[in-house]
């Protein structure tokens, strides 16, 4: 029996690297697609995309994800990639419009043009909220997107919508809230607080990595975080790559959201993980303005009762548990680049 064929666009990041892993283990073969400079330099991800056939390419332009339909005939195509920081789509809205937003349709019109029964999961976003008036939120609420990431996301999908509509393509959209794991990018919050308290336990006062002023993470021992009384529902990226794939296998393509239900704000996380290593986060952790959203979304958090229904799917990982992997991570990094030097 010939094994079935998945693309992964945006496999460079946590979730391309987590879903490949599922769907290897489910016998898929699997190929990626990204940037060429995101792909070839990292001895990490080499590892993680172990057996992955590799496609250079960029949304910004349709040839490249064109080439690869042409070449590899998926039977599911994930489309994960964007510039996925709320933060920095404030620096680079354009861009973010460009790759987030037109990037989707550009995949959505090159799988209707070339190959066009195969399967595509779209990459929505909790974040198109936005200013939330009703909570928990669901497929049926309004979207209100308080930062250019958000708003190309809603782009995006209702686009998805479109093509489903018009011309019968099977395009599921997962409206996605947070989700955690070591491998995370550094310029997430979860990680900026897992770095520190792994840093605290090590007593290292200065890390390596920077924040988004061009300053030490770390600094004096301390992490400076914006706003701490923000929430959010945080799940573990592993669940939800599950229900990704699990979205493509229904027999009609629709809309989830995918969340665990529980609301925790930044004050919370930093307990969880500053708690894991012993330690009092508030000795730690310090507020500052700079780091503030322009615009606060939420308080989102998701009512997940369609894919529980429909898709058999649930959250499998506590939120205490993830968190404290995260440290873990950094804690076994740390001690071994400090064992060599």
């Amino acid at each position: 029996m010939t094994a079935r064929r998945a693309l992964v666009a945006g496999v460079s990041g946590q979730d391309g690297q987590l879903l490949v892993r599922l769907l290897q283990d489910k016998g898929y073969e699997v190929a990626g697609f990204g940037r060429a400079d995101s792909l070839r330099y990292r001895p990490s991800l080499r590892e993680n995309l172990r057996g992955v056939q590799l496609f250079y390419g960029d949304l910004a332009e349709s040839v490249s994800i064109a080439g690869a339909l042409e070449e590899f005939r998926p039977d599911e195509l994930y489309n994960l990639a964007s510039q996925s920081a709320p933060a920095v789509s404030w620096e680079r809205a354009v861009e973010t419009g460009e790759i987030t937003g037109l990037g989707a349709q550009r995949v959505y019109e090159s799988v209707r043009r070339i190959h066009p029964q195969c399967r595509v999961y779209q990459a929505s976003s909790s974040e198109m909220f936005g200013a939330v008036t009703t909570s928990p939120q669901d497929e049926d609420t309004p979207f209100h997107p308080l930062n250019p990431y958000a708003v190309a996301k809603v782009y995006a999908h209702q686009m998805a919508a479109v093509y489903r509509r018009s011309y019968g393509m099977y395009i599921a959209c997962g409206i996605l809230f947070n989700h955690e794991s070591p491998l995370r990018e550094m310029r997430f919050l979860t990680q900026k607080v897992a770095l520190g308290a792994a840093c605290a336990k090590l007593g290292i006062a200065e890390s390596a990595v920077l924040n988004e002023e061009g300053e030490p993470l770390v600094r004096d021992g301390k992490v400076a975080l914006g706003n701490l009384d923000a929430a959010r529902d945080w799940g573990y990226a592993g669940d939800y790559v599950d229900a990704m794939w699990r979205m493509l296998q229904a027999p009609q393509a629709t809309d989830y959201v995918i969340g665990t239900g529980e609301l925790r704000t930044v004050r919370q996380l930093c307990e969880a993980a500053y708690s894991h290593v012993g330690l009092a986060w508030q000795d730690y952790i310090v507020s500052d303005p700079r780091f503030v959203r322009l615009s606060e979304t939420g308080p989102t958090v998701a009512d997940a009762g369609k894919a529980r229904r429909e898709l058999g799917w649930h959250p499998t990982r506590p939120f205490a548990t993830f968190i404290a992997d995260m440290v873990d991570h950094h804690l076994e990094r740390l001690s071994r680049t400090t064992a060599s030097r």
